[in-house]
């Protein structure tokens, strides 16, 4: 594509209706940052419906402006409240709310925001570069190069959560089980609905992602002990860091904007370990490492940065492979191809529009983050202090609205709440649902390329790994399988005959 068609379609952001759908999903985003418990999959879920009215470009701008919103977010409370309204500011805290008892509140917000969106916008530079790479690799995916992509992504994602593979993995095979529900996608047959009509077309994507994430948080939230927040006061006139602040933040955010964009092209939760990676990495190279803890702005300005780059890198292998490697981007995905978008190899031979909107979406939703972020702190803080009992019986509704908004059908109210109760006793025992989503997605795809495989090879099972793609994806996928086996007896071999020599 020519820089004037590139140019062309990047504009298309700056149509009214796409504005106002990055403005709603970026405000959105940012209150779901603020508030601890909540996190953007959850709204994301819960917005797909209102989405799906809006068109597929406006509906996934706004779907994308809450997703990176949310990155912005978390951090005003972690520095105001010692609150981390996401995983991935939870490192915030460490030094945020120290500048903020000293009365240097202010520097450390604007520092944030600041960090943030040079961040946010390196990262989109750098995924804007991979376009030609999409462009060149489509005509080389047929079915076969699919179903290798969607076993690489199992395998890959198998870990996502960072935690048990084992249960990754089982949570997993349930979501490819259930995506198996409804109408066989090539002959057509009903399958395991049970006689329930509502079951014929399938189990609700939005039933199953609300309940587990929207409805299994709000049981989690009511349960916990709730603690009424102690906000620290900050002036506007305070949020101007002064010049030696803004001398130390230069280099943390250049390194945590490069650190969390390869850090978002992992499967797991990328933001939050990019957010460690970076506070780890400033303190070691630091030439004052007894500050950090104390209200070091490198402690704030590199992990923020790190955290929003690392969700623009997480954009790429979701929009040039089709695989989420983060349970937002997961619900992201799920609202493609509600819109009937499929992101992959082909995306943006067939939509431009699409992909260009959504990258030119991160620029302006950036913008539009930094201007409101800092004006609106004050206001961002105090909807900590809303009681649980008031607002969560409120997102419940919501919740409730948005399912039944999506087919009109009472059963998938009913499947929503059985998803929410079987997501709060899942996440007592540690099982995590991000991997469960992914196999609700991925599973149609990898069993309809599957099957197109065969029926065009004649049932010729070495189809499925002949083309050097094909190959080199299993090759991967066995390798991925293989080293988490090798790797830790290696280690330990290692460790004993150190302390023998010892």
């Amino acid at each position: 594509m020519s820089d004037q068609g590139i140019l062309s379609n990047l504009l298309i952001t700056l149509q009214p209706d796409n504005v106002i759908a990055c403005f709603a999903g970026a405000m959105i985003g940012t209150l779901i940052g603020v508030l601890p418990g909540l996190g953007p999959a959850a709204a994301m879920a819960l917005v797909i419906p209102l989405t799906l009215k809006l068109g597929p470009t406006a509906g996934l701008i706004m779907l994308a402006g809450i997703y990176y919103g949310s990155m912005y977010g978390g951090s005003t409370t972690s520095i105001l409240v010692n609150v981390p309204g996401e995983p991935a500011s939870v490192v915030t805290t460490l030094d945020g709310y120290a500048m903020a008892k000293k009365g240097r509140a202010g520097a450390a917000l604007a520092i944030s925001a600041i960090g943030s969106f040079i961040a946010g916008t390196v990262s989109v530079i750098a995924l804007q570069f991979f376009a030609p790479l999409l462009a060149r690799t489509a005509l080389a995916f047929g079915p076969a190069e699919y179903f290798a992509l969607t076993v690489l992504g199992v395998v890959l994602l198998s870990n996502m959560t960072g935690k048990s593979r084992t249960r990754s993995l089982v949570m997993m095979m349930a979501g490819l089980i259930l995506s198996t529900v409804g109408m066989d996608p090539i002959g057509g047959l009903e399958r395991f609905s049970f006689g329930i009509e509502t079951a014929q077309g399938g189990i609700s994507f939005i039933a199953i992602t609300t309940g587990l994430f929207g409805i299994a948080e709000v049981f989690a939230v009511m349960a916990a002990r709730e603690k009424r927040a102690e906000i620290l006061p900050v002036k506007f006139r305070e949020l101007y860091p002064n010049r030696k602040e803004l001398r130390r933040s230069v280099a943390p955010i250049a390194r945590g904007s490069v650190l969390g964009f390869l850090i978002g092209l992992l499967p797991g939760p990328a933001a939050t370990m990019a957010s460690f990676a970076s506070y780890g990495m400033e303190r070691s190279i630091s030439r004052h490492p007894g500050e950090f803890g104390n209200g070091a702005i490198e402690g704030v300005a590199g992990p923020e940065a790190a955290n929003n780059a690392a969700s623009g890198g997480a954009m790429i292998p979701l929009l040039s492979l089709g695989l989420p490697f983060t349970p937002a981007t997961a619900v992201l995905l799920g609202g493609m191809l509600l819109h009937g978008i499929t992101p992959g190899p082909f995306l943006l031979r067939d939509r431009p529009d699409v992909f260009w909107g959504v990258i030119g979406s991160f620029y302006l939703g950036n913008a539009m983050l930094l201007i409101l972020n800092l004006p609106l702190v004050g206001f961002f803080a105090k909807l900590v202090r809303v009681p649980s009992r008031y607002l969560m019986p409120i997102i419940l509704v919501l919740c409730a609205i948005g399912t039944y908004g999506d087919n009109g059908a009472l059963f998938d109210v009913w499947v929503m709440l059985g998803a929410g109760v079987i997501g709060y006793v899942m996440r007592k025992y540690g099982y995590q649902p991000a991997p469960l989503v992914v196999g609700l997605v991925l599973g149609p795809v990898m069993e309809r390329s599957f099957r197109q495989t065969l029926i065009i090879s004649g049932g010729r099972v070495e189809s499925l790994w002949e083309s050097p793609i094909c190959m080199a994806m299993w090759g991967v996928a066995f390798l991925a399988i293989l080293l988490p086996m090798v790797i830790p007896p290696i280690k330990a071999g290692m460790k004993r005959r150190l302390r023998n020599r010892a």
